[in-house]
């Protein structure tokens, strides 16, 4: 005798429907990258070549970030061909225990060009000891020195690269209470007018704190675009004050902002919101 299945009730359908969704928050757009690509025009003096700048930001190394992964995104952003690169913060998410296998993979990065960091809330220090991670941020700054990377906290570099004068400034993180533009910005260093200036600063919402200091472009991330965008009603956990700069890049007091979605995540979901590396290209 031939059976049928049973009708698909309404209840049947809701489930089935809020597993598929679980499930792909889960397994599927976490693991979703993509390349975003933009351009800003700078007004600087310098080259007439264009400069191509990786970000990756929010990588969050952890149990449900693996580092084949991370170095999945590496690959990614190595294959536009960067002429500077910047991470802007948050490596790990809590205690981590394969910094040595970490290091090796951030290492590719510093082999391909100059590359700067900044640190993020969960790297160490008040914020992570109160919450999760380390109270100070040395496994992570010895990882980025093994791996041959300049971390600028709270200090900068002036570089030259194809024949672009640039200044990097990279800025402790706020909600660790590490945010020192005094010593980012010294006085006795002003910045020449044909100089585009980049501050590595993991929050954006630190663009109030740094308003009355000379920068052109802030590269933060902090929010991952807000990791589960929920139809109708937008980001409702990104961890922002100023709602209106949650990801992409925007115009702010004639300057530029870019605030990337990051590569990582927590607690292993995305919805809506897929991971992404950066690529801004400086005419």
């Amino acid at each position: 005798m031939q059976t049928f299945p049973k009708k698909l009730t309404r209840r049947n359908f809701l489930t089935f429907s809020a597993l598929g969704g679980l499930s792909y928050m889960r397994f599927w757009e976490p693991h979703w990258l993509h390349v975003r690509r933009q351009e800003i025009v700078t007004g600087k003096a310098g080259s007439n070549a264009p400069l191509r700048l990786l970000q990756l930001s929010d990588l969050h190394a952890s149990d449900v970030v693996s580092l084949a992964y991370i170095e999945s995104a590496i690959a990614l952003g190595l294959a536009e061909k960067p002429d500077l690169i910047c991470l802007t913060g948050d490596f790990i998410t809590s205690v981590y225990d394969q910094f040595d296998g970490y290091s090796g993979i951030l290492a590719k990065l510093a082999r391909h060009a100059p590359t700067y960091a900044t640190l993020g809330n969960h790297d160490g220090g008040l914020w992570a000891g109160r919450t999760y991670g380390y109270p100070d941020s040395q496994s992570v700054r010895g990882m980025l020195a093994t791996a041959g990377i300049d971390l600028l906290h709270n200090t900068y570099r002036d570089v030259v690269i194809g024949g672009r004068k640039l200044r990097v400034v990279g800025l402790g993180d706020k909600w660790s209470a590490e945010l020192f533009p005094l010593l980012a910005f010294p006085a006795d260093s002003p910045v020449a007018d044909d100089v585009f200036t980049i501050a590595l600063s993991h929050n954006p919402d630190t663009k109030d704190d740094l308003a009355g200091f000379p920068w052109d472009l802030m590269l933060s991330g902090h929010t991952h675009g807000g990791q589960l965008l929920v139809p109708l009603v937008g980001a409702p956990f990104a961890p922002v004050r100023d709602r209106r700069f949650i990801e992409g890049l925007h115009r702010w007091n004639d300057r530029w902002l870019h605030i990337s979605k990051g590569v990582g995540n927590l607690h292993g979901m995305r919805f809506n919101c897929r991971p992404e590396v950066n690529l801004i290209t400086l005419a």
